[in-house]
């Protein structure tokens, strides 16, 4: 085995070098000093809503599509919903209790499409008995136009 040397020594509990210890405050290793300036600086999100949807949580954008559960909408319909959970823009940030007073998101249905192909393979060893079946969920693509908070649209 070959000697250690104090540079190859990091002595946090996973510094990406393998090496397991504690370090010294006044000597941070070059990789782990990079990682946390990049941590620091993380982008800013912008305008969102998180809002409840077909039993489902989902954090929209304006201006981006998604793929929901299968809606009951015509293509090219607009669609509004509700059931705004919490609301973030330039302001701040706007949290319902449950759901955000007179807040909305107005979404344009583009297609209903099918999701991946899922195979449930069912097998109970030593009995011969084997079942195979497939499915794929009903989706529906969506745009998302506008996220409004009393009448006014926030993006």
């Amino acid at each position: 085995m070959g000697r250690v040397r104090d540079e190859d020594l990091c002595l946090s509990f996973d510094c990406g070098s393998g090496q397991i210890g504690l370090f010294e405050p006044d000597r941070v290793p070059q990789h782990m000093a990079e990682s946390s300036s990049k941590a620091s600086a993380a982008p800013e999100t912008g305008t969102y809503a998180i809002v409840e949807a077909s039993g489902q949580q989902f954090w929209l954008q304006a201006n981006r599509y998604y793929d929901l559960d299968r809606l009951n909408a015509e293509v090219d319909s607009t669609v509004t919903l509700d059931n705004v959970l919490l609301v973030k823009d330039s302001k701040g940030t706007t949290l319902g209790k449950p759901y955000v007073k007179d807040a909305s998101v107005e979404l344009k249905v583009m297609a209903h499409r099918r999701g991946p192909k899922v195979i449930v393979y069912k097998m109970r060893p030593k009995k011969k008995t084997r079942r195979k079946n497939g499915h794929r969920q009903e989706l529906t693509r969506v745009m998302v136009q506008s996220i409004s908070v009393s009448g006014k649209a926030i993006n």
